[in-house]
């Protein structure tokens, strides 16, 4: 069986008319060419479809059971082809992105997520939340589309831009001493003596490894007494008067009455957000979407 999809059409089109005039006209082909793609059709499909004579035009009852059928077939493929039409415009599909815990509390990558959702609806926008280096692997073997993440060694198959640096800041519980610094701003030297609630080494978060060389750079070894997976975390045991911390700028977004945010005045003391994507790897039309979003800072 060799049906093809311009048989179909050219059956409906007599089987909605029942007249093979009128129909070739609608195909604009001559009539002779296509009572014999109807002839074909029938041997093909091993019954007779349409009943004919020099005035009448009617279907069979396998005519009938066919054009139903014929019907969903082109609605099918129709279908199919529009949705393939707008994957390949962008506006279908899915983006599965690797995020941070800091990167919804950065008004740039939220905006733009909300401009994405408002202008691709039907798009599915998938979140993963996992830090900097759980992403790698998933980039690489393609789980991700996108990455947003701390600045970190990458494998050579990956490839970043960069979204923003933001400052890093002092975490300090209001009853601190620090706390009440004119100009809500501090030396890192200052946290030189605290005790530190911090990220866990086996979490291998990108910013454990950003905050210690940052100390470091100022000769401070830092007397850690809590060690937590979670920025969140953090925040919430410096509310609980454990200790003070050092974390990017966005989770000033995150308020506690017991908790305040202190600038740090060194220069140096700044985080990077990348976007990172697996140059190998080719991306759908919407991952390149958002990303252009992202990247504009809609």
């Amino acid at each position: 069986m060799n049906i093809e999809l311009r048989h179909l059409r050219y059956f409906i089109a007599v089987a909605e008319t029942l007249h093979f005039g009128r129909a070739a006209e609608k195909l604009h082909i001559s009539q002779p060419p296509l009572s014999q793609q109807i002839q074909i059709l029938e041997q093909q499909v091993g019954a007779l479809l349409l009943e004919r004579n020099n005035r009448n035009v009617r279907l069979t009852p396998a005519g009938r059971q066919f054009l139903e059928q014929a019907w969903q077939i082109i609605a099918q493929v129709n279908q199919a082809a529009d949705r393939a039409a707008r994957v390949h415009r962008g506006e279908l599909g899915e983006v599965t992105i690797g995020f941070t815990a800091s990167a919804p509390f950065i008004k740039s990558i939220s905006a733009s997520l909300l401009a994405f959702r408002q202008q691709h609806p039907d798009v599915h926008i998938q979140m993963v939340d996992t830090n900097t280096k759980q992403q790698i692997e998933p980039l690489l073997t393609g789980k991700l589309d996108i990455g947003i993440m701390r600045n970190t060694p990458l494998p050579d198959a990956l490839d970043y831009q960069l979204l923003l640096r933001e400052p890093l800041i002092a975490v300090v519980h209001q009853d601190h001493p620090l706390a009440s610094v004119a100009g809500e701003s501090i030396t890192v030297r200052q946290l030189a003596d605290e005790p530190f609630v911090f990220f866990d080494r086996k979490v291998g978060t990108a910013l454990y490894d950003e905050i210690l060389l940052l100390l470091k750079r100022y000769d401070i070894d830092p007397y850690i007494t809590q060690e937590v997976g979670e920025a969140m975390t953090i925040v919430g045991l410096v509310a609980a008067g454990l200790g003070v911390s050092i974390l990017p700028a966005s989770f000033l977004r995150i308020k506690i009455d017991s908790v305040r945010y202190l600038a740090l005045r060194e220069p140096d003391a700044k985080t990077e957000v990348w976007l990172v994507t697996n140059r190998q790897r080719a991306l759908s039309a919407s991952a390149q979407r958002m990303i252009h979003l992202m990247l504009q800072g809609q």
